[in-house]
């Protein structure tokens, strides 16, 4: 595989909290899938920046947002290790693209598992704020007490951080020693708060020795391209070379979420690993680039016949409350503005949105962006009228004839409009428009992202078929 140079935008949309494993000359990612459901999408790839969606790990809701899972090869079986729902849980694969184990409730607290195996092959998770548990031999449930064993690194005081916040304890072992990999300062906020700090120790019992690199990323400055850089997990190819993935916001454009990228790492003469020149600032990143080399967004799979890997339900309480009929996939509609869309990752600057919906009885559908609950605009259609709605209270009616309706939603960089095509074939364009660059964590909370969002409500069903995203208006 040819050396990666620079800083690589690997997945452009809302991928945030990158965990990497290699398999031979395979590697397999997966990110943070907080509500959405199924969750903990499957990546492959094999040079590390192009990327294709294998399958999903958990197609249940656990109850909880899942957060920061740990992806690790261990002795010919596949784990992760994820929290939601105030506990940890742990799910295995022969196969990442499955099928996945139901997810095994680990009854301990704390976020952003990470697991390390030593000589001995006693097995551990290391947790948040420096804790550490002890793992029975196969990996699925706990076999000690909680112990608080590394304070992570004390970064000066007049940086503008979220908190300190230590978390994300990624392990790696190199060399004879055992390292890891942490995020502090916070994953949004100012500009300048997340960072990646790494520690060793010759034993998991420590003691950790910070490096004198740290920290070996960190946004030095708004006036860079990427933002809250963190969260990083250390990766090796069989030729050698090693990097770090971590995620970010890119300047201007939160509501995307945080991305996955990639940098090189060197290692020094006595052990240590560096990235970048954190003095002069990061070089510039290769932007959206790969993100038009992503798959497209279809609503039903060619492959599998069943839903489109990147669509997902907000929450679990209404995601069997579809089919998939003729190439079309039929939501079952729910009373009001029940939270509960199914969702896309968009993943561009500007880009538009079109699907042609059918409805029947006394159903409606919608084609919106959706951050959470109480933040979902867009454009809808009653088997009458075409209309733009916010959070489910509806204006500027204006007639549509026919069974069915094309609707388009065009989000140029933050400014939304919303058209729906007439009898006579031509799109026509409401008066109603959004603007929604406030659509992101530091405003509304919860690390979530702006999102493409399908909705039924009413009684009876909603049709929607020929769903196309494209970069551009």
């Amino acid at each position: 595989m040819t050396p990666i140079q620079g800083i690589n935008a690997i997945l452009a949309g809302d991928y945030p909290d990158p965990s990497i494993v290699r398999a031979g000359e395979h590697y397999y990612m997966t990110h943070s899938s907080f509500h959405y459901t199924p969750g903990l999408l499957i990546w492959h790839s094999l040079n590390l920046t192009d990327w294709e969606p294998a399958g999903h790990a958990v197609l249940e809701h656990v109850g909880g947002s899942i957060m920061a899972p740990d992806f690790i090869y261990h002795e010919g079986l596949f784990y992760i290790y994820f929290p939601a729902g105030g506990t940890n849980w742990v799910v295995t694969a022969e196969n990442p693209a499955g099928p996945w184990s139901r997810p095994v409730d680990l009854k301990v607290g704390y976020i952003d598992p990470g697991h390390a195996a030593d000589e001995q092959g006693n097995r551990y998770l290391f947790l948040s704020e420096g804790y550490r548990i002890r793992l029975s031999k196969d990996g699925l449930s706990t076999a000690g007490e909680l112990e608080l064993v590394y304070a992570g690194w004390r970064y000066p005081k007049e940086w503008l951080t979220e908190g300190f916040y230590l978390e994300s304890p990624k392990l790696t072992y190199k060399d004879g020693y055992y390292y890891m990999t942490s995020a502090q300062g916070g994953t949004a906020g100012p500009a300048t708060s997340h960072m990646i700090v790494s520690a060793r120790a010759a034993s998991l019992d420590g003691p950790w020795e910070n490096s004198p690199h740290n920290p070996v990323i960190r946004t030095q400055h708004r006036s860079e391209q990427w933002w809250s850089k963190g969260h990083g997990t250390l990766v090796d190819t069989p030729e050698g070379d090693w990097y770090l993935v971590y995620h970010a916001y890119e300047k201007d454009y939160y509501p995307l979420g945080r991305q996955t990228l990639l940098e090189p790492v060197t290692w020094t003469a006595d052990g240590w690993f560096t990235a970048g020149d954190q003095e002069a600032g990061a070089a510039s990143a290769s932007g959206l680039l790969s993100a038009e080399r992503q798959p497209d967004r279809a609503l039903v799979s060619e492959e599998s016949g069943g839903l489109g890997l990147h669509w997902h339900f907000w929450g679990g309480v209404h995601r069997e409350d579809y089919r998939i009929d003729k190439n079309s996939v039929v939501l079952k509609a729910v009373p009001g503005e029940q939270p509960g869309p199914l969702l896309c990752i968009p993943v561009h600057h500007t880009y538009t949105a079109e699907v042609t919906i059918a409805v029947g009885d006394e159903a409606y559908g919608t084609l919106g962006l959706f951050y959470k609950p109480g933040f979902h605009y867009g454009i809808g259609f009653d088997g009458r009228e075409a209309f733009a709605y916010r959070n489910g209270n509806a204006s500027e009616r204006s007639a549509a004839s026919g069974g069915s309706v094309t609707l388009r939603l065009i989000n140029d960089e933050h400014e939304v409009s919303l058209y729906f095509m007439n009898a006579k074939g031509e799109w026509s364009k409401l008066d109603h428009g959004f603007e929604m660059s406030g659509f992101h964590h530091n405003v509304l909370g919860g690390f979530l992202s702006l999102r493409i969002a399908l909705q039924a409500s009413g009684a009876g069903e909603v049709r929607f078929s020929g769903f196309k995203y494209r970069a551009g208006l």
